[in-house]
């Protein structure tokens, strides 16, 4: 079964064209000129229902357009859309009740109120049997333990308290598609780990679909199992996330702060990984997982030196997605390298739908 399919789906905009200097101001004031901006352009894409997708691209990418359309917020300039059977910007009532939606900088609790009185609202609003409601908000309850924050109005819910709180709303519904625009946003890695599980673990029993944006790499290897990259709202690459472990998301950053006593940063020579900045007692490697395994990296270390902190990280998802770039079009300008993608589809085992 299909969750969402699109062909040819694009989204332009109007906007009034700046014009220099104050006498352009003025005229601009007065007699403005326009221009069309494409936000989205020629998207096409499938998922099958139980399908993780990661939809990812950097700020400005088209990926928020994609995802107001796919919901039915946005009308497109062209093309269609099909999400659940339903065309979304045709058939949007209908189509709310299949969907859920989290997005990590909105929230869909009532902020002076407790999540508990929330969640009896969106069961009024979705018109759930109330048997079935109190059972599955019992469920989500329990997964998500949430038991000390029901009762507690939502400004006075720590960032990753009132996130838990948003993704057990967005399931009370049963949705068979979910949008995630940014989930993890702010938090902390332990409340990070901690929705990831749980948003695994409702896609693997219920088989609910998800569909992620997110600019943590760590959202794309732990809970997708396929990335489609956008950039200049056109598909750069679409391809299974097992492919970019191995061919891009290959190196991890390790930043140590040693003790007074450790030898020196210099005698850090371990077979793959490279130094990137040693100043004073605090010291980057980057290493690279092609080569070795981060658990030796990190025994290696603790054997040589004195450790006061450590922590390990990804490479930011600007940086990954800018390989990318280079890797597809060769070091051509924006405008051609998409082309190019376009033209040579998904590349080595990824797939252009």
């Amino acid at each position: 079964m299909i969750a969402l399919r699109t062909a040819s789906l694009c989204k332009s905009f109007r906007v009034k064209r700046k014009m220099p200097g104050l006498s352009g101001s003025i005229r601009s004031l007065f007699r403005p000129e326009w221009e069309e901006r494409t936000a989205v352009s020629d998207i096409n894409l499938t998922v099958h229902a139980g399908e993780t997708v990661a939809f990812l691209g950097p700020n400005g990418a088209g990926k928020s357009t994609t995802i107001k359309m796919l919901t039915g917020i946005l009308h497109p300039t062209s093309g269609n859309a099909e999400v659940l059977g339903f065309t979304p910007w045709r058939d949007r009532t209908k189509l709310a009740y299949r969907i859920g939606t989290v997005f990590g900088q909105k929230s869909q609790l009532w902020y002076h109120l407790p999540p508990m009185d929330t969640f009896d609202l969106i069961s009024r609003i979705y018109e759930l049997k109330q048997s079935d409601y109190k059972a599955r908000r019992k469920d989500l309850i329990e997964r998500f333990e949430l038991e000390p924050y029901l009762h507690t109005p939502v400004r006075k819910l720590s960032l990753g308290e009132r996130m838990r709180c948003e993704i057990a709303a967005s399931f009370l519904h049963r949705p068979q598609l979910l949008f995630l625009d940014e989930p993890t946003i702010g938090l902390d890695v332990l409340v990070k780990q901690r929705i990831r599980e749980l948003i695994r673990e409702l896609n693997r029993k219920e088989g609910t679909t998800v569909f992620l944006t997110s600019h943590d790499a760590g959202d794309v290897e732990e809970l997708c199992t396929r990335a489609v990259v956008i950039h200049h709202g056109g598909i750069l690459l679409d391809a299974k996330v097992e492919q970019l472990k191995r061919d891009i998301l290959n190196r991890k950053t390790i930043t140590l702060t040693l003790k007074p006593d450790s030898p020196s940063a210099i005698q850090a020579r371990i077979a793959g990984t490279e130094i990137v900045s040693n100043e004073g007692r605090r010291m980057k490697l980057s290493v690279d997982l092609s080569q070795t395994d981060i658990d030796l990296v990190l025994s290696a270390l603790v054997g040589k030196f004195r450790l006061e902190d450590v922590t390990v990280e990804d490479p930011p998802l600007e940086e990954i997605i800018k390989h990318i770039y280079g890797m597809r079009t060769g070091g051509a300008g924006p405008e051609s390298g998409l082309e190019a993608s376009r033209q040579a589809g998904a590349g080595a085992g990824g797939r252009r739908l």
